[in-house]
């Protein structure tokens, strides 16, 4: 059975940081959970550069329909310079807001309130109403800086996740690693999948 405070209403902003396929996949996820009532999607001006160049994804304008492959249900789309969107206010009802993948200028901005565009703004939201929020960092290596911002997001409220796939399910491609890594993510805020792999012990050699 689902958690009852399993989140209905979620926040998917991803940034300029390399892994576009693992924000496809959480859309894709988020789209298809009976439980997620509605999906609020923002991409920075970053991810779409990422988006162009690791998954053939070009334009702003129906970005959401090219990455779920179909016409959004429940999704909507924002841009990211509308800083008067629904999810930059705390009336605005959210259960969870998940940053995949978030850069580490994201970070810094998000550690230290400098809302500057609707990612950082809705973020902040999320703090400050004491909600959810995921930042599933990438980057290597990490420097003195990045390790203080995690810090410093981390005490304000919000939840560390770097973008760290599992290999002891052998993936056979960069699809299955990825919704692997989107499960363990899902789960972690309320809404585990059906499909998600769980390790049950030491596997036999062949």
């Amino acid at each position: 059975m689902p958690s009852a405070d399993a989140p209905k209403k979620v926040i998917l902003a991803t940034t300029g940081a390399s892994g576009g396929v693992f924000a496809r996949a959480m859309l894709r996820a988020l789209e298809k959970d009976s439980r997620v009532q509605s999906v609020d999607f923002v991409a920075s001006d970053g991810a779409l550069r990422v988006f162009a160049e690791e998954l053939d994804i070009t334009g702003r304008n129906g970005l959401a329909a090219q990455l779920l492959g179909a016409k959004p249900k429940k999704t909507t789309q924002h841009s990211n310079e509308n800083i008067g969107a629904s999810i930059a206010s705390g009336s605005y009802q959210v259960d969870a807001m998940i940053v995949l993948p978030c850069s580490m200028g994201t970070l810094a901005r998000i550690a230290n309130g400098m809302a500057i565009n609707l990612i950082e703004r809705a973020a902040d939201v999320c703090l400050k109403e004491e909600r959810r929020l995921v930042l599933c960092t990438r980057e290597a290596p990490l420097n003195k800086i990045h390790i203080r911002n995690m810090q410093y997001a981390a005490e304000a409220g919000a939840t560390i996740f770097p973008v760290v796939p599992a290999f002891y399910n052998r993936p056979v491609d960069s699809d299955e690693m990825a919704r692997q890594f989107v499960c363990r993510v899902l789960a972690h805020i309320g809404l585990p999948q059906e499909d998600a792999y769980v390790w049950s012990g030491r596997s036999k050699k062949k």
